[in-house]
């Protein structure tokens, strides 16, 4: 497989992961706050797992800069996703603006002008 596509799938998935652990405890407020640390690390470990494979095969054809720049833009799509769909908390103008300028900067790190 094309070590740029493998990296982009790993690092969605590591995105994907992360945006759980990171999160998915907001709607388990009734657990104390030690149980959802346990959680949470326990779900990351898979987050790392895809994580850094993502980053050294990706590192065969992007720079790390850009290997962060795509993984923002992974975290945060995944965040709007599990954000309206788990949590049910709207999207709103700023926040389309803030990804769309994400979605930007990753075309000038892979792609842009300055290259």
């Amino acid at each position: 497989m094309n070590p740029a596509l493998l990296a982009a799938l790993l690092l969605l998935g590591s995105s994907c992961f992360m945006v759980v652990a990171w999160y998915a405890h907001l709607k388990f407020t009734h657990l104390p706050l030690w149980q959802v640390i346990l959680g949470s690390w326990a779900i990351a470990f898979f987050e790392y797992c895809l994580q850094v494979p993502g980053n050294r095969i990706g590192h065969q054809v992007f720079s790390a800069a850009q290997l962060r720049i795509i993984a923002e833009l992974f975290t945060l799509a995944a965040f709007i996703i599990f954000s309206l769909f788990v949590l049910k908390e709207p999207m709103n103008g700023n926040y389309a603006v803030a990804f769309g300028l994400v979605v930007v900067a990753v075309w000038f790190a892979v792609a842009g002008p300055f290259r």
